[in-house]
């Protein structure tokens, strides 16, 4: 599935929890998807737990 057809679907649904739900359900989606858009990413291996704790100067040290 191409990442444009999943923004398409993460926005119809964030839309249809803005409308049927009010904004604070559009907050909690938003919120949800985003957590959810994380820890898929963790479980792919494109990110590493250190990478939220480091600093960025370290970081650049690294390189």
């Amino acid at each position: 599935m191409s990442m444009a057809v999943v923004g398409m679907i993460a926005g119809m649904a964030l839309g249809f929890a803005g409308y049927f739900g009010g904004f604070g359900a559009f907050l909690l989606v938003a919120a949800l998807g985003a957590i959810g858009f994380v820890v898929g990413r963790f479980l792919e291996g494109d990110l590493e737990l250190g990478d939220f704790f480091r600093s960025r100067d370290d970081r650049r040290d690294r390189r």
